[in-house]
């Protein structure tokens, strides 16, 4: 393991986490404070977009892959967290995966608890995969169009135009989320209608919460080892996210989904440290989602706090975890013997080289 200075790791990825001392807007100014860039890096561009009546981060790397987008729900315990702070992070993903990549704002707990969250990237995610629809269907038509017209006459041009028309497009989707957007990511996954979800073609999640009831074994346990959380912040962030009762909800708590729910879910990749005691959590919805039938891999990274990819500049591990999560979504490179990647869309220019 190569750490630069793993205290001064722990403290900027403590900073991440809401507490029962914590003051709101300081907690939140301290994540824009620290993970706030202003320049982005390896020439990542950003378009600012509203998908949905949702403000959004469009990140454009210099090499995308046609047809694939990574829709990205940024954590931050329910309460902080912005496009903004997670603006660095998610261009270095959207880079490594040759992805565009969708950065929604939702509104944020507690002055909009549970189900603001997961109405706004809902409302995001059905957007944006209507305007992709849109996009290549014009994209396709023209170029068929030009090229019936160019090898074709009369009925015989026609009817490719209409074939070309009435051609359906799938766009290739990821989800990706960390720590709280992970459960907001799930949400929107349990609600999903079918021609939404098969979409989808692979979920990512960074030190996932799955449950904030009273079953959580960080809620249960009396000590903690886990440098980065505790029981105290877990259970304040799931009160300022909803009520109580609520905490067993599948759109809270992911491992009280049923398993009809979980059925022919989208293959799920979680990568997480050894040190999180939330790893037996990510285990448990691990094996839920396999006995559904569902595929879910879980990445455990020797002696590494939780959300240790949020702090490269101290980790090299960090670096190679997203080396890593590129091979899945990408496709590019072999991750071990047993998976294969059948779809590799061809790579394309940023939209400043198509100008």
């Amino acid at each position: 393991m190569a750490n630069t200075n793993r205290k001064a790791a722990i403290k900027k990825l403590k900073a991440l986490i809401f507490n029962s001392r914590s003051d709101v807007n300081v907690y939140r100014a301290k994540i824009e404070s620290l993970f706030k860039t202003v320049f982005l890096p390896n020439n990542v561009e950003r378009q600012e977009k509203v998908f949905g009546g949702v403000t959004c981060d469009f990140l454009f790397p210099e090499l995308y892959s046609s047809g694939r987008i990574l829709f990205y729900v940024h954590g931050g315990c329910f309460v902080g967290g912005s496009r903004a702070s997670y603006r660095n992070f998610c261009a270095m993903l959207a880079n490594k995966a040759y992805s565009r990549t969708v950065v929604p704002e939702y509104r944020l707990a507690p002055s909009h608890p549970f189900p603001a969250a997961t109405e706004d990237i809902q409302l995001a995610f059905r957007s944006l995969f209507t305007e992709e629809q849109i996009a290549h269907s014009l994209d396709s038509n023209t170029k068929n169009v030009r090229n019936a017209l160019n090898t074709k006459t009369g009925e015989t041009a026609a009817g490719v135009v209409k074939n070309a028309t009435e051609e359906s497009f799938v766009p290739e989707i990821i989800i990706a989320a960390d720590g709280a957007g992970a459960s907001i990511a799930m949400s929107l996954l349990l609600n999903l209608r079918e021609r939404y979800r098969k979409c989808i073609k692979r979920v990512v999640f960074f030190s996932p919460w799955f449950d904030l009831s009273e079953t959580s074994v960080l809620r249960s346990e009396k000590k903690v080892s886990d440098e980065v959380m505790n029981s105290d912040s877990y259970q304040k962030c799931g009160e300022s996210y909803t009520f109580a009762s609520n905490l067993v909800n599948p759109l809270v708590s992911p491992v009280y989904a049923s398993k009809d729910l979980l059925k022919d879910f989208p293959p799920v990749y979680i990568q997480v440290g050894e040190n999180e005691l939330l790893l037996s959590d990510a285990k448990k919805m691990a094996g839920l989602l396999r006995e559904a039938g569902s595929e879910c891999d879980i990445d455990v990274w020797d002696d590494m706090p939780h959300l240790f990819q949020l702090a490269d500049e101290y980790f090299d591990e960090a670096h190679d975890a997203l080396r890593k999560v590129s091979t899945v979504i990408s496709g590019i490179g072999a991750l071990n013997e047993r998976q294969t990647f059948e779809n590799k869309p061809r790579l394309e220019n940023s939209f400043h080289s198509e100008a």
